[in-house]
């Protein structure tokens, strides 16, 4: 039961990240919005949640973090602490307020699973990148 509850509190913020617009948000605005994503390629950190949860990228690609909430996030890939998943992602690492990076390319077949390192168990601040 708790983890339903955890699980419906992490869905409550990511909607609510996802939802906002630039002036609703607690860092420094980037012009960027969950809806206004420039393309399926990029994920924006907002409100302590991260939007969107998955991309579906091709081989080869980079995926790009943008930090526009107001506070430091490390994006990391999983398992925690390891962060041996899917290293490319690890290139991500520590993201100031305002700062966006790329991962390495992502050329093998799967789906890797990163995390915020510094909140490690904020399920809103986790996601998946499915390569094909």
């Amino acid at each position: 039961m708790r983890l339903l509850a955890g699980m419906a509190v992490a869905l409550a913020a990511v909607t609510a990240a996802c939802g906002g617009s630039a002036s609703s948000s607690t860092g420094p605005s980037t012009g960027i919005t969950c809806s206004t994503l420039p393309d399926n390629k990029t994920f924006l950190i907002v409100n302590n949640a991260i939007c969107p949860t998955t991309v579906t990228i091709t081989r080869g690609t980079q995926v790009t973090f943008i930090n526009n909430d107001g506070r430091a996030h490390e994006m990391n890939s999983n398992p925690h602490p390891e962060h041996t998943d899917c290293p490319e992602i690890n290139q991500v690492g520590h993201l100031e307020p305002g700062q966006s990076r790329q991962t390495g390319n992502l050329n093998i077949v799967r789906s890797c699973g990163f995390h915020d390192h510094l909140n490690d168990q904020n399920r809103a601040l986790q996601g998946t990148i499915t390569i094909q």
